[in-house]
């Protein structure tokens, strides 16, 4: 036999060649974790409900509002993914080692408060949601308890995070509803673009909530632990810092549709008095089954959060206590650190079960996250303000007085209302 003849060898090594988009779009995919999850867990059952609020309340009045919140969001985001990767610790233990004691505990006070308070509205979100599709909170609230727990701590941090992010995908509702409902357009842009406030304590007071259910205290202290638990390294910070700055655009940009469609259908009618009074801005999208399409949104939304709020309770104590916490650590090996999501969980559950108008409790948490919010970002504008801490990936010049101005508007926002609340209490207007 020649060697014309002979049988072609197969080719070895040689590797298709992915089309250069395709390429990019499973990078994206790659880096995805930390920065959406802690982002989109804003978008909760109190986020989604404030968010409603202020559409039926205040139309479109409150966008130009969250296009700035949003801005500070990314900001405040940004240097806490940052400081997680950069120092191998989560805020607790950066709190702990670079404040005096007494600060460092304010810190986690605040935080306990802020969160227990938030563990109960979600709770509450999955009982309201459950409800509209016929089932008692009662039964769902329990079962969705023990579902969050098994998948958390029986699980391990890479598991957990893909159930995270596939909850996400239920926001794409309100983008498609915010089109369907056909509002003006104009007024939409318009209000985006250029502030239409009102001077009145009711706006100002929502606007402290829309900051309370955007910027949540939890949400930064989630992320620092979990980009150090993702094992992020100033190496491959970069990629997390697009996953960190797209996941803050995304989940506001959702934030501003929901607002966009309960202007539309149901703007000017006030307050949100009930749950099924909030799902009427799904009705272009679902008709009729506008209660079922919200109570999937609802419940995905609360369960994303009633997971992440008790994590990072759990990160800033066990990074307090200087004891070990991780997902990827099995039970019995970071009996603190499950031990606190356990708990935080259990009491918010039993809590939710207590008869209350959901409405009126999730904004009101949102407003109390307002007061603390200022509070907590204080530290951490500070720490990623020290050469001491970050060496030269700390703030720079136009990047600190960006943050400064971010905290301080916030600050005084919130200040504004408190001063208002206490007037109010002695019979001041």
């Amino acid at each position: 036999m020649s060697v014309a003849d002979a049988p072609a060898k197969p080719k070895v090594g040689r590797r298709t060649r992915l089309p250069r988009w395709l390429k990019a779009l499973l990078g994206l995919f790659a880096i995805l974790g930390p920065g959406l999850i802690s982002a989109n867990a804003g978008n909760d059952a109190g986020g989604i409900l404030t968010y409603a609020s202020a559409g039926s309340q205040f139309g479109y009045r409150t966008l130009f509002l969250l296009v700035l919140i949003t801005i500070a969001l990314v900001v405040v985001q940004e240097m806490c993914a940052r400081l997680g990767a950069y120092t191998g610790e989560g805020l607790g233990a950066l709190i702990r080692e670079q404040f005096p004691l007494r600060s460092g505990a304010t810190a986690m006070v605040l935080l306990f408060i802020a969160n227990a308070g938030l563990t109960v509205s979600e709770f509450a979100g999955i009982g309201a949601a459950m409800e509209l599709f016929g089932v008692s909170r009662y039964i769902a609230v329990p079962i969705a308890l023990a579902a969050i727990w098994a998948v958390t701590v029986l699980g391990n941090y890479s598991r957990a995070e893909r159930v995270f992010l596939v909850m996400g995908l239920v926001f794409i509702a309100y983008p498609i509803a915010a089109v369907l409902a056909h509002p003006h357009w104009g007024t939409v842009v318009s209000n985006l673009v250029w502030p239409h406030f009102l001077h009145t304590k009711a706006f100002l007071l929502l606007a402290v909530a829309l900051i309370g259910t955007t910027i949540t205290p939890y949400m930064q202290f989630y992320i620092a632990s979990a980009v150090v638990d993702k094992g992020v390294t100033p190496k491959t910070y970069p990629g997390e810092r697009v996953d960190t700055i797209n996941g803050a655009i995304l989940s506001d940009i959702v934030s501003i549709f929901i607002i966009i469609a309960t202007a539309a259908v149901i703007g000017g009618t006030g307050p949100l008095s009930s749950v099924s009074q909030a799902a009427e801005a799904l009705r272009p999208v679902a008709g009729a089954a506008a209660s079922q399409l919200f109570g999937v949104g609802l419940l995905g939304a609360s369960v994303l959060a009633a997971t992440v709020v008790p994590l990072s309770s759990a990160y800033a104590i066990a990074e307090t206590a200087g004891v070990e916490r991780s997902l990827s650590c099995k039970l019995r090996e970071a009996p603190v650190f499950y031990g606190v999501f356990t708990a935080q969980l259990v009491i918010g559950a039993i809590i939710a079960l207590l008869p209350g108008n959901l409405v009126e409790l999730v904004i009101n948490a949102q407003v109390l996250n307002g007061f603390i919010t200022p509070v907590l970002l204080t530290y951490v504008l500070i720490l990623a303000n020290r050469r001491s801490v970050l060496g030269a990936a700390a703030n720079g010049r136009a990047f600190r007085v960006l943050a400064t101005v971010c905290v301080s508007v916030v600050a005084v926002l919130s200040a504004a209302v408190l001063v208002q609340t206490v007037a109010g209490w002695f019979g001041a207007s």
